[in-house]
């Protein structure tokens, strides 16, 4: 559901006892963490346990499993996920009584203020670009506080309170929460459609980015990676109202540029130019080109924050990555095994990409569980398309999300497209099968890939404990041509 903003925005130590419905969500479990760090009474509330309601409760929340009125009768503020339903049980008592309700844009807003901040948007890359633009900073010293859109692998939380006073905060684009902020400093990855669903037509949301230049402190600045034409022509328009712009990317017209680019394993590596000066090279522990333009963004707004290069890089090549961002799961019997959030084709393509340096000479296997009916029925084809890069391909049914299911919108909409020979594209509907097709399908040396924003992220555990179950380990030869015995449908 869509929370108004309130006209008036309070700072967090006024909101009182703040509870979360849907605390135990990637946004609003990041601002509890923050709230908790600072004092506040936080309670909240989600559909299942998690290890992040556990760690929340053990911070000082007040969690519950499941959603009931009584939940709101002792709070002031109730922060409300856009992932609920209108006739939840505890929004409909916070209206009753008249409490103060908060969409996650607000609550985000209410702890940053007070702090400069530095927000990160785009269509794809903003949790990477965030973490990286985190660490790198922490490697400074400023500690930051934080508020990211995935765990960081190194502390693996979400959020933080930092010491010093800058926040940099993942700011999200699909319900128009960027545009609550006022950021001394952007960063914007790319600009392509995506979320329609909230928006209707391409040309609206890219008029939510020129809109969001508004948003952005005269006297403060823009990265905007010009490899992107979305985000070049923004690029131009935030130059012509006298911003300042640092434009990032392989591109001549970028003024902070990654050349040389080379992809090793699970490594990535690039020599960066300031204009016509080699400031130096920076190794990444990450791989992919995806990775090297977000880490590039995250190096210009340190150094447009005053920050010196050889301390910005230390903080890059330390960076170990972010859950779900091309996560490695584990490897037994050869196996290897990662996870990664991508559900939109050039995310898909971009970690396919990676997949593939990190392969080696094995195979990639991918399981994409597509994510939302409104993305799914407009990116299908182009989803399919980019899964062709993969060796084998399981498709399962759409994660729904706040959604309902449409007729004729489900896997075999994105695996009928996937441009593989018959016989490696799988339709696999129910996500309980799938560890299983994985299993069977995957041989010593190759690499298995879950893609998707929604619960598959669940399935690659379950391929590496059925892979070490089999006394007999996975086959190191091709199958023959046409068999298939894993109970799975051919698109």
């Amino acid at each position: 559901m869509i929370v108004p903003v309130p006209r008036r925005l309070l700072p967090a130590d006024q909101l009182g006892r703040v509870h979360f419905v849907g605390i135990g969500g990637a946004g609003l479990s990041g601002i509890a963490r923050i709230m908790l760090a600072r004092g506040i009474p936080v309670s909240g509330s989600d559909a299942a346990d998690s290890a992040t309601l556990q760690a929340l409760h053990e911070l000082g929340a007040r969690t519950d499993v499941g959603h009931r009125a009584e939940q709101v009768h002792d709070v002031d503020t109730v922060v409300v996920s856009t992932a609920v339903r209108e006739d939840n049980p505890e929004v409909v008592e916070a209206r009753r009584q008249g409490l103060r309700l908060l969409p996650r844009s607000a609550a985000l807003h209410a702890v940053m203020a007070g702090h400069r901040v530095v927000a990160v948007a785009g269509t794809h890359g903003k949790t990477t670009t965030t973490s990286l633009l985190t660490v790198a900073l922490q490697r400074c010293g400023a500690d930051p506080s934080y508020a990211i859109g995935g765990d960081l692998t190194a502390t693996g939380v979400n959020a933080a309170q930092g010491t010093g006073g800058l926040f940099v905060a993942e700011a999200d684009e699909s319900d128009g929460a960027f545009l609550v902020y006022a950021p001394f400093g952007a960063v914007v990855t790319n600009v392509e459609a995506d979320h329609l669903d909230n928006y209707g037509t391409e040309e609206a949301y890219h008029a939510a980015f020129t809109a969001f230049l508004d948003r952005i402190d005269p006297a403060g600045f823009l990265v905007a990676c010009v490899d992107d034409p979305g985000a070049a022509a923004l690029a131009a328009e935030a130059t012509a109202r006298g911003l300042a712009v640092v434009g990032v990317g392989e591109s001549p017209a970028a003024t902070l540029r990654a050349r040389d680019l080379t992809f090793a394993g699970s490594t990535s590596s690039f020599t960066v130019v300031a204009d016509d000066r080699v400031l130096g090279r920076v190794t990444l522990l990450i791989p992919g080109r995806h990775y090297v333009l977000d880490a590039l963004a995250a190096l210009a707004a340190g150094l447009r924050l005053g920050f010196g290069f050889e301390e910005l890089r230390e903080g890059l090549q330390a960076f170990t990555g972010t859950r779900r961002r091309m996560e490695r799961k584990g490897e037994v019997a050869g196996v290897r095994v990662y996870d990664s959030y991508a559900h939109h084709p050039n995310e898909i393509a971009g970690d396919l990409q990676a997949a593939r340096a990190l392969a080696g000479s094995g195979r990639v296997v991918v399981a994409f569980q597509p994510h939302l009916v409104s993305r799914t029925k407009r990116f299908g084809a182009a989803m399919g398309e980019a899964l062709g890069a993969a060796d084998e391909v399981v498709v399962t049914d759409v994660y729904v999300a706040r959604e309902d299911p449409e007729e004729g919108v489900d896997a075999q909409l994105v695996a009928g497209h996937v441009p593989l020979p018959d016989g490696a594209v799988h339709v696999v509907p129910s996500l309980h099968d799938v560890a299983r097709a994985l299993a069977e399908l995957a041989r010593a040396g190759d690499l298995v890939l879950t893609l998707g924003a929604g619960d598959v992220t669940v399935v690659g555990p379950q391929v590496l404990d059925l892979v070490a179950a089999d006394p007999a380990g996975p086959p190191a030869g091709d199958r023959p041509a046409g068999e298939d015995d894993r109970g799975m449908t051919p698109s």
